[in-house]
C-alpha cells in the first residue's frame, strides 16, 4: 500500500507568510513617499541644469525655480535652508540635504536622510 506524501503549506505557515509579506508591504507604503520626493528633488534639480542661463543667474533666482517645480510635484520636506549653492567654474553647484522622519510603529520612526548635488552649468542663452 502506497499512500501519497501531501506536501504544502499549513494554515500556520501560510499565516507567518502572510504576515511577513504584510509587513513588508506596510514597510514599503512607509518608504516609498520618501523616495519617491527624493526622486522629484533630483529631476527638479536636472531640469535646473537645462534651464538656459542658470550659470549666471542669482543664486536666489535659481533657488525659485528650484521650488517652483517642487511645489508642482507636492514636495513638503525641502525648505530653503536645506539648498546650498557654491560657485565654480562654469556656474553654481547646488546642493539640497534634507531628513525625512516618517512614524512607522508605536513610538519608532523611520528616517530617512537624503544628499544630493547638481552642477548648473552654462546651458543656453540668458533670457
Amino acid at each position: 500500500m502506497n499512500r501519497k506524501h501531501q506536501s504544502g503549506l499549513t494554515l500556520i505557515s501560510f499565516l507567518v507568510v502572510l504576515g511577513v509579506v504584510g509587513f513588508a508591504a506596510f514597510i514599503g507604503m512607509k518608504l516609498f513617499p520618501m523616495y519617491q520626493e527624493y526622486y522629484s528633488v533630483r529631476s527638479s534639480m536636472k531640469g535646473l541644469e537645462s534651464e538656459p542661463g542658470v550659470a549666471d543667474m542669482d543664486p536666489s533666482r535659481i533657488q525659485d525655480l528650484f521650488f517652483r517645480r517642487l511645489y508642482i510635484n507636492y514636495s513638503e520636506n525641502v525648505k530653503p535652508k536645506n539648498v546650498k549653492f557654491e560657485r565654480t567654474d562654469g556656474g553654481w553647484l547646488m546642493s539640497v540635504k534634507y531628513e525625512v522622519r516618517r512614524p512607522l510603529v508605536g513610538n519608532l520612526d523611520v528616517v530617512g536622510n537624503f544628499d544630493t548635488s547638481q552642477k548648473l552649468t552654462r546651458h543656453g542663452t540668458p533670457d
